[in-house]
């Protein structure tokens, strides 16, 4: 137990720069004495004083702001920063050096009995204000952005920001078929951001649909467009001869046209 609250505070001055002594962090640190707290009502739980773990844990609540189910599985150099409103559930796992901050919830989506509160993975970092919820795992060395709502499984070497999160990795190998779509939003001077490697976004994944549709139906107009001119060979001319817009159409245009032309000078 010793040896584990040495590591705790070596934890402690790894991850804040604020921490000045020994001392200080043993009687300011609401994290640490949660910890403490659940490091004694867990080893009761695991002894079946399940009475005496919960009231533990409901004096460590009390104290610290912090309310730590006796029954989560908690490793080594844990880290809790601030610690105000973190929720930790019974069947939680956390490994080793991980860091949560303020108002972190591991929480479950159902009121079935078992497995029903996430597992965190060694060096997670979760952000303040960060939602986990559900039986799934959060990888290693993963990172949960602050007020992100998580609810599936989170890969290793991952950011999750966003709610619902999405997963933003900057590893991802880009395709042919993502050059393919890049190379053609270029061509018909889309800006890209629908298409780039390094974002993962249901609108953007929206957008690379609506770029590989737009691309479809050009080619078949373009093919249209051969066939009825081997058919009749007076088709491209009397499509290059097409009938001019009226004044109404024309007026229209203009306005479109500053329109965009005022909110451009707007924005710079």
């Amino acid at each position: 137990m010793l040896k584990q609250l040495k590591e705790d505070i070596q934890a402690v001055f790894a991850r804040d720069p604020a921490a000045r002594n020994t001392l200080e962090v043993l009687t300011t640190y609401p994290g640490i004495h949660a910890l403490m707290m659940h490091r004694v009502a867990h080893e009761l739980w695991k002894k079946e004083c399940k009475g005496p773990a919960r009231v533990l844990s409901s004096f460590s609540r009390f104290a610290t702001g912090i309310e730590i189910h006796p029954g989560a599985k908690i490793g080594r150099r844990f880290f809790i920063d601030h610690g105000m409103g973190v929720v930790i559930g019974e069947t939680a796992e956390i490994g080793d050096d991980v860091t949560l901050y303020h108002g972190v919830t591991l929480g479950g989506t159902t009121w079935n009995k078992g497995k029903r509160h996430p597992t965190l993975e060694d060096g997670v970092v979760v952000g303040a204000g960060a939602k986990i919820l559900g039986p799934f795992t959060v990888g290693k060395n993963a990172k949960v952005g602050s007020n992100a709502v998580v609810t599936k499984a989170v890969p290793p070497e991952t950011t999750a920001v966003g709610n619902p999160a999405r997963f933003i990795s900057k590893d991802k190998p880009q395709t042919d078929e993502e050059s393919r779509r890049r190379d053609y939003a270029q061509s018909i001077g889309f800006q890209p951001y629908a298409a780039t490697q390094d974002q993962s976004d249901p609108m953007l994944e929206g957008m690379r649909v609506l770029l590989d549709r737009i691309q479809h139906n050009e080619k078949r107009m373009n093919l249209l467009c051969q066939r009825l001119s081997l058919l009749d060979p007076t088709f491209n001319k009397s499509s290059a001869h097409a009938q001019p817009f009226s004044e109404a159409e024309l007026k229209i245009i203009d306005e479109v046209r500053r329109e965009c032309e005022a909110q451009s000078t707007e924005l710079k």
